[in-house]
């Protein structure tokens, strides 16, 4: 991409990605006002009262009493100023809970994505190198069986594994209770509670693109420059960082991109499993609890991210690949 049409490249993606987290927003909102439920009486429930009066101070606590479009207007106008609204559960607002628990998710996907993506590419590179032999038969049959097992399975098995049988991780939390620590020792802690839920949520990814980045590696070996660069006597290992890997790599950086997002969605569970403190966990517990202000914010900040991540990888890819040019 010329240097030149990088600011008016990046322009026109922020303007798309502001009209896309909008139309997000305005159909979360719809969706989330349509479950059945009334979160007054959640509220109410919560503490201990549930008459008719006390609803109704609720209902104006919170602007349930407004019509659904005055409701909307005024959380896009919240929206706008970062103001996402009030839990009534937790006693805070939407903004510090995320705040505070954003670090811990960005932190496990962050782990699962470049153990995914480097593994998976390094399985696939090593099966499309030895094509039909035991090393890409064995690949093919973890590949498989990683992407047909279901993350929850995965890991609780690796629980039973590595924390019950062996005892050498820890098998829920971010840090360990009752003990501080600080500086070298704190990092470690945190790294070895990493360790289970990063893999379980990467070992599903690692399949994926073993699986791509052997097809596309295989179909860029038989192109002609390949053999052009054989002929003319070019090492084997250099033609395949050089010429196979770096082309290979191309839809492969296009789907991580898409898978990123999808990693946010996938930590749900996975943090349910371990106890991870995330906004993945957050949201199981606000849509347990009804908190309709928690889910509504944690569905924004996770679009934010997603439209974030595909505009990395557009910018990743056009300087993977310098035909790739910002279309007139």
């Amino acid at each position: 991409m010329a240097p030149s049409l990088l600011p008016r490249f990046l322009l026109g993606r922020l303007v798309k990605a502001a009209i896309v987290i909008l139309a997000i927003v305005v159909c979360n909102f719809f969706l989330i006002h349509a479950a059945p439920g009334d979160p007054a009486s959640i509220i109410a429930g919560q503490s201990g009262a549930a008459d008719a009066r006390f609803l109704e101070q609720l209902r104006a606590q919170f602007g349930l009493d407004q019509p659904l479009y005055v409701q909307l207007w005024l959380y896009l106008k919240g929206v706008l100023t970062l103001d996402l609204g009030f839990s009534h559960r937790q006693q805070v607002s939407v903004a510090t809970l995320l705040w505070d628990r954003l670090p811990a998710t960005l932190l496990l996907t962050g782990a699962a994505f470049l153990f995914a993506i480097t593994a998976g590419v390094a399985m696939g590179a090593l099966a499309a190198r030895r094509v039909g032999g035991w090393g890409d038969t064995i690949i093919t049959i973890l590949a498989l069986t990683f992407y047909a097992t279901p993350l929850f399975w995965v890991g609780l098995m690796l629980v039973l594994l590595f924390s019950v049988a062996l005892e050498w991780l820890p098998s829920f939390g971010m840090a360990s209770v009752g003990v501080e620590l600080h500086g070298i020792d704190a990092v470690l802690d945190v790294a070895k509670h990493l360790v289970l839920p990063g893999l379980t949520l990467g070992l599903f990814y690692v399949a994926v693109y073993a699986r791509l980045s052997r097809a596309t590696m295989l179909e860029v070996a038989d192109q002609d420059f390949v053999k052009t660069a054989r002929a003319k006597g070019v090492p084997e290992g250099r033609i395949l960082r050089r010429h196979i890997l770096r082309n290979a790599l191309l839809p492969v950086i296009t789907f991580a991109g898409i898978q990123a997002g999808q990693l946010i969605g996938g930590s749900i569970l996975v943090e349910t499993v371990f106890a991870w403190p995330g906004i993945g966990r957050l949201a199981f517990e606000a849509l347990l609890a009804r908190d309709y202000q928690v889910l509504m914010g944690v569905f924004f900040c996770t679009s934010v991210m997603v439209v974030l991540f595909n505009l990395i990888t557009d910018l990743l890819y056009a300087i993977v690949d310098p035909r790739v040019e910002v279309a007139r």
